[in-house]
């Protein structure tokens, strides 16, 4: 069953709309950690979103992929200029709801089913709740509001598919990084090379990775031609070139490990436990020949209790930290 969400977003609905997504920054300006904010993260890809702005619910949304990090959308400008650059962004397929409809006017029918805590609207007046975000909701809160209008229910079960993938949007934003890149005259264009190769795990980055790890983390494969250096904090979100060649920021995977690692579906603890996201399927990881991540995961009697695959460096150990809060999918 997909969970219900319902997101306050008067600032930035028109942007969020036409580029179909959401985004928050990760915690309120004085650093404290929003409710609203961390729910980002508790979408799943099936969950329906109710849109509200100027009073109304306008648009009803299906959440495509999981939330992952990314710098605050150009397309907001001076919009939230107080937020912390760097957020969540979760990909939503939006479809219109016609006509929309004014939570003020059911207010009587909806106050009892909102959520007593971290409700986005007022259950009295219906007013949208200051700091609100994106809010769980009841199935009877959506069910209220889209019983009183129709939206395109084929659209939002197909759309988004192809175009609102992790892989595209990581691929549009790594290609924003590398423009900047280019563009800065602070790097001699040998260092530019290089760290443009790194992006795809090449060159001077993948050398200095292979002078730390052997083989693969997860397989045990050592065949060079068959892994890929693989970057713990990922090449977009490295805040220097130093960084996004450091050995250390690396570890070489199989291309399906790979895949684990850098979508956050898998991380590492410092001592080499391997961790697997409560969101992956059982199935899928079976599938991928996985099937200890599987056992472990589901806590099969047989597999072992922990899986740990060796102590990381200190270094390696405050890449894979940020990797846990910022990549991993809790």
């Amino acid at each position: 069953m997909p969970q219900f969400w319902w997101v306050n977003h008067n600032q930035t609905a028109r942007q969020e709309i036409d580029g179909q997504y959401l985004w928050s920054p990760k915690t309120e300006s004085n650093g404290a950690r929003s409710e609203f904010y961390k729910n980002m993260r508790r979408a799943t890809p099936g969950d329906l979103v109710m849109s509200f702005f100027d009073q109304a619910i306008r648009y009803v949304g299906r959440v495509t992929e999981f939330a992952f990090t990314a710098p605050k959308p150009a397309e907001f400008k001076e919009t939230g200029s107080y937020w912390n650059q760097e957020g969540w962004l979760l990909p939503v397929f939006w479809t219109p709801l016609v006509p929309p409809v004014r939570p003020k006017a059911l207010i009587d029918v909806l106050g009892p089913h909102l959520p007593t805590k971290y409700s986005p609207i007022n259950p009295n007046s219906g007013s949208g709740n200051q700091k609100a975000y994106l809010a769980s909701v009841s199935p009877e809160v959506f069910q209220t509001i889209v019983d009183r209008a129709a939206f395109d229910r084929t659209a939002l079960a197909r759309g988004g598919a192809n175009s609102l993938t992790f892989e595209v949007v990581n691929e549009l934003l790594e290609d924003a990084v590398e423009r900047w890149i280019n563009e800065d005259l602070t790097l001699e264009d040998t260092v530019k090379k290089s760290v443009i190769q790194a992006r795809r795990g090449q060159g001077k980055f993948r050398a200095n990775v292979e002078t730390i790890e052997r083989s693969c983390r997860l397989t045990g494969v050592t065949n060079p031609s068959l892994l890929i250096a693989s970057h713990i904090t990922p090449w977009r979100l490295c805040s220097s070139a130093q960084e996004r060649l450091d050995g250390m920021n690396g570890l070489l995977l199989t291309p399906d490990a790979d895949h684990l690692f850098d979508r956050g579906f898998i991380s590492f603890g410092d001592d080499g436990e391997v961790l697997v996201s409560s969101r992956v399927d059982k199935t899928d990881l079976q599938r991928l020949g996985f099937e200890q991540l599987a056992m472990q995961r589901f806590g099969f009697a047989e597999a072992p209790s922990v899986w740990r695959t060796g102590a990381f460096s200190p270094s390696q150990q405050s890449y894979l930290t940020h990797h846990r809060a910022d990549v991993f999918v809790a």
